[in-house]
């Protein structure tokens, strides 16, 4: 008997080779891979079990939704929202909520109208924008954003509320002059998640599940409704400048 007969014979088949190479993957996959990647998965998520899931207004009325997080430093927040043709929104005084009024009466555009405040974790909201619709400040897209104390893999994390502005009457609740919001905060939500994601290529996650009351009303007494999910955009992180190094 040749050698190369022999050697032919103590050899694997074909097929036992295959259901090797299939075994070991699946060893591979299900045991080692998966596990890790569910393992960050949670973690990741976990900075945000801690959060409330709705804002709540200066008399401890339920307010809007949290339904969007963001993930960079203030100043990848600031840059990615304003590239997204979101403004900064001014913080709601006296002055300026008057004003807001006579623009709407007037149908006086104003990119930078004032947002109420919304409170979370006890405090009101660190960042606030907007994007306005048309030419009165009645109707407008806005978002309030809370920095949150733990990171998002190492990253500083934001929580928000996005809801839409449809027009600007009395609060049911307080009787005060506001902005009442569409009862779908998804498609809000939803809006500026493709605006960051179109104007800086932002990666998106989603944790299910974020909420488990589906529906409810604001301070306002206005009527919200969601899918439960959360939003996370991952921003992306910011250059640090090169410095010159001189040559001798």
């Amino acid at each position: 008997m040749s050698a190369s007969n022999s050697q032919e014979k103590r050899s694997f088949p074909a097929w036992a080779r295959i259901a090797l190479g299939i075994a070991l993957a699946y060893f591979v996959i299900a045991y080692l891979i998966l596990p890790r990647l569910w393992k960050r998965h949670e973690t990741r998520h976990a900075v945000f079990d801690d959060s409330p899931r709705v804002t709540q207004t200066a008399s401890d009325i339920p307010g809007d939704p949290l339904n969007i997080a963001l993930v960079g430093t203030e100043e990848e927040v600031i840059r990615a929202m304003t590239a997204a043709r979101w403004d900064p929104a001014d913080a709601l005084t006296f002055r300026n909520s008057v004003r807001i009024v006579v623009d709407t009466v007037l149908r006086k555009p104003d990119d930078q109208a004032p947002v109420s405040n919304l409170y979370h974790f006890g405090r009101k909201e660190d960042l606030a924008f907007e994007k306005p619709v048309g030419n009165s400040p009645k109707q407008r897209h806005h978002v309030r954003f809370w920095k949150l104390a733990r990171t998002y893999d190492d990253r500083p994390a934001w929580i928000g509320s996005a809801a839409y502005d449809i027009r600007v009457e009395f609060s049911r609740t307080t009787g005060q002059v506001t902005h009442h919001i569409s009862p779908d905060v998804d498609a809000e939500r939803d809006l500026l998640v493709a605006d960051l994601k179109n104007a800086i290529h932002a990666q998106i996650d989603w944790l299910d599940g974020f909420h488990t009351q589906l529906q409810g009303r604001n301070g306002g007494g206005d009527p919200w409704r969601t899918d439960g999910r959360l939003a996370i955009v991952i921003l992306p992180a910011a250059q640090a400048p090169s410095i010159a190094v001189p040559t001798p």
